[in-house]
């Protein structure tokens, strides 16, 4: 369910500072200490947050529409963002919250 190698594209939760518990998508890897996060609402694409990955969760889930979109042009639409964690956060997070095990199923795409 968590992975420690970052992806663009790739979801994660925000474990430690000010915006603690908070699920935003990595837009770009700065290093293989720091990436760059996103959330299209409170840090949009043009300014997004540099992340320590030791702060962050990282979940196996990637949204292809985000990993695509970048990847083509090099930017994405903070509605895209916010449409797709939106996705995330309902499929992916209240089922793990509810108790259930996906095994390795991915249903975020």
């Amino acid at each position: 369910m968590y992975r420690k190698t970052p992806e663009i594209g790739q979801f994660v939760r925000i474990a430690k500072g000010r915006e603690m518990n908070q699920y935003a998508v990595v837009i770009d890897i700065v290093d293989h200490h720091h990436v760059l996060v996103a959330d299209g609402e409170k840090r949009k694409f043009h300014s997004p947050k540099k992340k320590n990955i030791n702060h962050l969760t990282f979940y196996d889930c990637v949204s292809p529409e985000v990993q695509n979109s970048i990847n083509e042009t090099g930017r994405v639409t903070n509605g895209k963002l916010r449409f797709s964690l939106l996705k995330f956060v309902r499929e992916q997070v209240t089922d793990l919250k509810k108790g259930e095990h996906l095994n390795g199923e991915r249903r975020c795409n």
